[in-house]
C-alpha cells in the first residue's frame, strides 16, 4: 500500500492524506459521485472530474505495481536480480520504462542472435564488444570458433555482430532515448498505398509529412483508418545519421582498436534492423493512445453538454419524425412525458398534402393544447420545418424547433423501447423519442448508446473499452449532479444513480407500481436488494417532489437532515456558516452545500443554461451568398471545428481557425453543444455538394 500511495502522490496533485482518504472510501464501496458530493472534507473538495482522473491513475498505478512484481520475479528466475536492477525496477514510472528493463531478460526464440548464441559465439561477441583487439587479432580469435555449425571466420564474426546488435537494441537507456527522440522530433511520412484513390477522402494527405509531436488526434486517427483501408502507408522517420554519430561518440569504447569498425557495424545493424522498427511500433501505440484519449475526451465533453441541455417543461410536446415516401410520424406526450396519441401526415413529396396535414395538426392542437413541436433533423427535416412555418403564417402559431434524431431509430427498435411501448410500432416509438429528448434530454438520451448520438469524432476507431468507460462515467456523473425523480424515472435513468444496479432499479419501479409513489426516501430501504450501503450512496441523488419532507426534494443527504433542519430554523442570509460549522461539528463545505439546497429546493442545475431556441426563420441555400449571415444551433464539436444546424439538409461547418481572433487549442474553448448562434457569417457555399462554410462574427 505504501508503494501505491507513493506512486499516486508522484502522479497526481493530491496530498498523501487526501489520497489515503479516497482509497479508504473506494475500498468501503463508495462511488465517485458520492465521494465528490458528500465527502468534500475528506478529499479537499475534489470534484467528480478530478476523482475520475485519480481513478484512472489509480488503476494504472496498480497495474504498474503488479507488473513490477512480475518482472522482479521473472528476472530472479532467469538471472540475478542485482541491487541495481531492483532499484531500477522500483524507480520505473511507466510500463515502457519497466519493459525496457525486462527486455534483455526475455526469452527470445528464432532470432539471429539466439541462433548465434546457440552456436557458442557469445564469448566472441564479448571480445568484440570490449574493443581491445585489433582487426587481425580479432579475426584470429574468431578462427577458434569455426567448428560444428560455424562454417567460416566470416560466419563467426557475423554471429558475434548479431548478438551485439540485439544487445544494443535491448539497452534500456538507448530505447528510452530513441523513443523520446522519435516522439519529439520524428516526422510522420505519408505515402500512397496500393488502394490509393486520387479523388478519395484521403487525397489531401498523400506525399506529406507531419511532426509526430504535434499531429492532432483527429488527423492521426484519419491516417490510421487510411492505412487500414490500404489507401496510405505511414512511416515515422528520424535523423539516423545523428543517431549513428551518437553511437560512435558514446557507445564505442574510447580505447577501441582496429575491430571497432565491426563493432560499429553491429550497433548500426541493431539500430536499423531491430531498434528503430521496434520503437516505431511503440511510438505508434503511444500516438494512438494519445489520439484515442483526445477523441474520447472530446466525445465526453460533447455528451456532457448534450445531457445538460435544459428540459422544456410544463408543455404538451408534439414529436415529429419527418420522411418523404413513407410518412411523417407524429407522437404527442404530456408535460410528464406520458404518451397521448400518434398520427401520420403527408406534407412533403410525393403527396404534398398540405391541407390534410394542416387539419390533422389543427385537430391535435385543439385537443391537447400543444405547447412545443420537436422536429427530427433527418430526411425531409427542412421540408417538414417549412410546413410548420407555413402553418404559422396561416395563423396556427406553434413553437417549433429542430432536434437531433440521432439514435432515435436505434432506441425505437431496442428492448427498452419495446418494454416501454409494447403495443406501438417502431416508427411511433421513434417520434416519441424525438419528443422526449426535447422534454427531458437527459432522461431520453440515457436510453441510447452514446455512440449512436451523432456527436464526437472517430468513435469507431478508438479503444472501445476506454470509450465505453468514459461515456459511462460522464453519464453517471451528470445524472447524479442533476438528481433523479424516483417516482417518474425510467429503468435506464435509475440505473445511473450512484449505488443502484439495474436489478435494484427494476425493483424500485416494481415497488412504486405495487405500493404507489414513494412519499419518503426512507421507504427505499424496503426495496428488495437496496441495503444500507446502496441507500447511503443513492439517497442524496434521488428526489421526491411531493413527499412528506421537503428535504427529500433536495440534494441534502439524509445523513445531514438533522443539521439541515437546524439551518432551516435560521435566517440563511444572516447565518455565519463558519461559526455554525464549528459549533455543530460539521464540515464547512457540507454546510455550504446544505444552505444552497435549502435556498432552492428542487433546483435543476440545467435551468441555469440557455434554453433551447425555437425557430422563427428558415434558411435556403439558394439565397445564401458569401458575406451573408445566418443563425443556427451547434450540433457537434470536433477537434477541428463545429457543425451547426442552420436549417439546411446538411449542417454548416465552422473551422477552428474561424472561431476566434486569437489562437485557440480547441473549439470547446468558445463553443458548446446546442449553443444558439444568432449571427454567423457565410464564408463559402457549395450548392452542388450542399455544403456551407461558416465563421463566427469576430
Amino acid at each position: 500500500m505504501n508503494n501505491l500511495i507513493t506512486l499516486l502522490t508522484q502522479k497526481t496533485n493530491l496530498s498523501k492524506n487526501v489520497i489515503e482518504n479516497i482509497l479508504k472510501l473506494l475500498d468501503e464501496g463508495s462511488t465517485i459521485p458520492f465521494i465528490a458530493r458528500y465527502r468534500k472534507e475528506l478529499t479537499g473538495g475534489a470534484d467528480d472530474e478530478v476523482l475520475r482522473e485519480f481513478e484512472t491513475v489509480y488503476e494504472s498505478a496498480k497495474k504498474l505495481l503488479v507488473r513490477k512484481e512480475e518482472v522482479s520475479r521473472l528476472i530472479a528466475e532467469r538471472a540475478s536480480l542485482t541491487p541495481e536492477l531492483a532499484h531500477a525496477i522500483e524507480e520505473a514510472q511507466t510500463l515502457h520504462a519497466l519493459e525496457d528493463i525486462y527486455r534483455p531478460f526475455k526469452e527470445k526464440k528464432n532470432t539471429r542472435a539466439s541462433a548465434a548464441i546457440a552456436k557458442g559465439l557469445e564469448p566472441l561477441a564479448d571480445m568484440l564488444e570490449s574493443g581491445r583487439l585489433e582487426l587481425s587479432e580479432f579475426r584470429d580469435k574468431a578462427k577458434s570458433f569455426v567448428k560444428n555449425d560455424v562454417a567460416s571466420v566470416d560466419e563467426a564474426i557475423q554471429g558475434a555482430q548479431d548478438i551485439l546488435a540485439e544487445r544494443y537494441a535491448d539497452m534500456p537507456k538507448e530505447r528510452e532515448a530513441i523513443r523520446n527522440t522519435m516522439l519529439r522530433h520524428g516526422t510522420i511520412e505519408i505515402k500512397k498505398a496500393k488502394e490509393f484513390d486520387q479523388n478519395g477522402l484521403y487525397a489531401s494527405f498523400a506525399d506529406k509529412t507531419e511532426k509526430a509531436a504535434f499531429i492532432p488526434s483527429h488527423r492521426y486517427l484519419a491516417l490510421m483508418r487510411a492505412v487500414k483501408e490500404k489507401q496510405l502507408s505511414v512511416k515515422i522517420g528520424v535523423d539516423t545519421e545523428r543517431l549513428e554519430a551518437n553511437i560512435q561518440s558514446y557507445k564505442i569504447p574510447r580505447h577501441a582498436k582496429g575491430s571497432k569498425e565491426l563493432l560499429f557495424a553491429a550497433y548500426k545493424d541493431g539500430l536499423k534492423r531491430l531498434l528503430l522498427p521496434s520503437i516505431e511500433r511503440e511510438v505508434h501505440a503511444i500516438l494512438k493512445e494519445r489520439a484515442d484519449l483526445g477523441a474520447i475526451n472530446t466525445f465526453g465533453k460533447n455528451l456532457s453538454q448534450l445531457l445538460l441541455t435544459p428540459p422544456v417543461t410544463k408543455r404538451v410536446i408534439l414529436g415529429v419524425d419527418p420522411a418523404f415516401r413513407t410518412w411523417c410520424k407524429l407522437a404527442l406526450i404530456d408535460e410528464n412525458g406520458t404518451f397521448l396519441e400518434h398520427a401520420v401526415i403527408y406534407p412533403t413529396e410525393p403527396k404534398n398534402d398540405y391541407e390534410g396535414a394542416k387539419k390533422t395538426i389543427e385537430k391535435l392542437a385543439k385537443k391537447y393544447a400543444i405547447g412545443a413541436v420537436a422536429i427530427g433533423n433527418g430526411t425531409a427535416s427542412r421540408e417538414t420545418t417549412e410546413f410548420f412555418a407555413k402553418l404559422s403564417r396561416d395563423g396556427l402559431k406553434l413553437s417549433y424547433t429542430v432536434v437531433s434524431e440521432a439514435g432515435a431509430s436505434v432506441y425505437s427498435a431496442s428492448k427498452i423501447a419495446s418494454e416501454e411501448y409494447p403495443n406501438l410500432d417502431v416508427t411511433v416509438r421513434g417520434a416519441i423519442s424525438i419528443a422526449q429528448r426535447l422534454r427531458d434530454p437527459m432522461a431520453a438520451l440515457v436510453k441510447i448508446d452514446p455512440k449512436s448520438l451523432g456527436i464526437g469524432q472517430y468513435q469507431h476507431d478508438v479503444d472501445q473499452k476506454l470509450l465505453e468507460k468514459k461515456l459511462g462515467d460522464v453519464t453517471t456523473d451528470l445524472v447524479n449532479r442533476v438528481g433523479v425523480d424516483v417516482n417518474s424515472a425510467s429503468l435506464s435513468l435509475l440505473s445511473y444513480v450512484a449505488g443502484i444496479t439495474k436489478s435494484v432499479a427494476k425493483n424500485i419501479i416494481e415497488f412504486r407500481e405495487k405500493n404507489g409513489a414513494f412519499r419518503a426516501k426512507s421507504q427505499l430501504l424496503k426495496v428488495k436488494g437496496l441495503g444500507a450501503k446502496a441507500y447511503e450512496q443513492a439517497a442524496g441523488f434521488l428526489r421526491i417532489k411531493e413527499g412528506s419532507d421537503i428535504l427529500d426534494n433536495t440534494g441534502v443527504h439524509p445523513e445531514s437532515y438533522e443539521i439541515a433542519k437546524k439551518l432551516q430554523a435560521l435566517d440563511l442570509a444572516k447565518a455565519d456558516l463558519n461559526t455554525l460549522a464549528q459549533a455543530w461539528h460539521v464540515g464547512l463545505e457540507t454546510l455550504k452545500d446544505i444552505a444552497k439546497e435549502l435556498a432552492k429546493p428542487g433546483f435543476d442545475p440545467r435551468s441555469e443554461l440557455p434554453a433551447i431556441p425555437f425557430k422563427d426563420s428558415l434558411t435556403d441555400i439558394n439565397s445564401l451568398e458569401v458575406g451573408s449571415f445566418v443563425s443556427g444551433v451547434v450540433r457537434n464539436i470536433t477537434d477541428f471545428g463545429a457543425f451547426v444546424d442552420i436549417g439546411l439538409k446538411n449542417d454548416g461547418m465552422i473551422h477552428i481557425s474561424k472561431m476566434s481572433k486569437t489562437r485557440i487549442s480547441h473549439p470547446l474553448e468558445v463553443l458548446s453543444l446546442n449553443q444558439y448562434l444568432p449571427q454567423i457569417e457565410v464564408l463559402g457555399v457549395d450548392k452542388e455538394k450542399q455544403k456551407v462554410s461558416l465563421g463566427l462574427v469576430l
